[in-house]
């Protein structure tokens, strides 16, 4: 398998019950994100991108509140658990899932990087699950061996680097070519961890489309806070449509809070909720 093809089979399988399907279209962003980024104002491409250092640390901070309602996202390496949302099992730092590829593709990386691990023997059973909820071939000792290989750098760089590249690169990549700074191309990267990128109405592209009904981006010269609540409520729309999704907290107590402080660029100290759990960041 080539690396384009990787690239589309892990991010179109990520929305809906096969979630994640298809990433053509953010593809081929990453060639085109500075020429988009060219048409934002000169203060919008001055500012920090979520891909600064500081920055891409408070992101990944704010998606671990939303998905293991801890700020400490390093911990999250070890995670696995099957949350009865119709993917198998759920694991690490972003929620890789057993019925959804993307963890498929995950064992495959660090079985290339490191042959022999403890994981590797699932991956015929990985690929035998993918698109299901079964965990037929994983039981009982999946749970066990991937915490044993959560313990192992190799694997937890693999974590960071499949996250990066079917997850933040693209949506950093796609919000700056929509000339949007650091808040909004956070926004974008909670969205594609979420929801994927498939062709399904509650995929990243389809949301993205239902916005820009409404508002334009500051790359096609609107106003950047109108299109990014636009944004937020057709990703409030997305998430209704799955009863695992529906408490939208992540944006009306989180994203929603930083856009009304006119936050665009994503500065600390940071106050906000989830699940009613309260967060700061200093």
């Amino acid at each position: 398998m080539t690396q384009a093809d990787r690239d589309t089979a892990a991010l179109s399988r990520r929305s809906g019950p096969s979630r994640r399907r298809a990433v053509a279209a953010l593809g081929a962003v990453a060639a085109g994100a500075l020429l988009g980024a060219s048409r934002a104002t000169a203060d919008q491409t001055a500012a920090p991108g979520l891909d600064d250092p500081a920055k891409k640390e408070t992101a990944m901070k704010l998606v671990s509140s939303a998905e293991n309602s801890s700020l400490d996202w390093k911990a999250q390496y070890q995670y696995i658990e099957d949350i009865g949302d119709g993917r198998g099992y759920t694991a690490g730092i972003i929620g890789f899932c057993s019925g959804t590829g993307d963890m498929l593709d995950l064992v495959r990386l660090y079985t290339d990087r490191r042959p022999g691990n403890v994981l590797a023997g699932y991956l015929p059973a990985l690929r035998e699950v993918d698109g299901t909820d079964s965990h037929r071939g994983l039981d009982p000792d999946y749970p066990a061996d991937w915490r044993r290989a959560a313990r192992d750098t190799a694997f937890r760089r693999a974590q960071d680097d499949e996250r990066d590249r079917v997850y933040f690169n693209p949506a950093v990549a796609r919000g700056k070519a929509d000339g949007l700074r650091a808040l909004g191309q956070f926004v974008y990267y909670d969205a594609l961890v979420m929801h994927g990128d498939g062709d399904d109405p509650t995929g990243f592209r389809n949301i993205r489309r239902r916005a820009l009904r409404t508002a334009e981006p500051p790359a096609r010269g609107g106003d950047e806070t109108a299109y990014l609540n636009a944004f937020l409520d057709a990703r409030v729309w997305a998430m209704k449509q799955e009863e695992a999704h529906s408490d939208t907290s992540r944006v009306d107590t989180a994203q929603r809070v930083f856009l009304r402080e006119g936050n665009l660029d994503l500065n600390t100290p940071l106050d906000w909720k989830v699940y009613g759990d309260s967060y700061h960041l200093g």
